[in-house]
């Protein structure tokens, strides 16, 4: 069974928006490790929050 497309918009929910963009973080930091893994690329990924907190993930020893 596929799986159903989501409407993409904004969490209006401040809380669920959080933990949303959370999970998300690490999922792409996850990917950006596989990537980086896999294809033996050097990956710079910055992200920034709602509250301007920066996070990031760099694959260069």
């Amino acid at each position: 069974m596929p799986r159903q497309k989501i409407q993409i918009k904004k969490i209006d929910n401040t809380a669920a928006r959080q933990v949303t963009f959370s999970k998300r973080r690490r999922g792409l930091f996850k990917k950006a490790l596989e990537l980086s893994t896999l294809c033996d690329a050097e990956i710079e990924l910055i992200v920034f929050s709602a509250a301007g907190k920066l996070f990031e993930y760099s694959s260069s020893r």
